[in-house]
């Protein structure tokens, strides 16, 4: 019995932790968005809402690292905020990619994908 609830607890400590990396990524890629916006167009708002963004983003990644190895946190966190900031580029700010860069993104998301699964599980 006291295995099958310190499993639950380290399954729910793992999701907990899935949940913060995903607040640490959707941070990022606003307060990098942010930046991105205030550089082009000026203004300092910007550059507040970045600061303030990312520094949520780090605290967040911070606490997924208690149940996630850092390495598969950072990796995770890095490479879906290049994924998801690369289409902030292309649908918000119009950028264009080249056939590698987006042969890199493919190959950084299969990476990310690699990574993920290899991440240990609660059973």
């Amino acid at each position: 019995m006291h295995t099958q609830v310190h499993s639950q607890s380290r399954a729910r400590g793992g999701l907990i932790a899935w949940a913060c990396l995903t607040v640490a990524i959707v941070a990022e890629v606003a307060g990098t968005s942010f930046m991105a916006d205030a550089a082009r167009h000026g203004g300092h708002l910007g550059y507040v809402v970045m600061a303030v963004a990312l520094a949520i983003s780090y605290y967040f990644l911070a606490l997924s690292v208690r149940a996630i190895a850092v390495g598969v946190a950072y990796a995770v966190w890095e490479g879906l905020g290049l994924t998801l900031l690369t289409l902030v580029g292309i649908f918000v700010f119009k950028d264009s990619l080249s056939v590698q860069q987006m042969i890199g993104l493919v190959m950084a998301a299969v990476g990310i994908v690699c990574v993920t699964l290899g991440e240990e599980h609660a059973a």
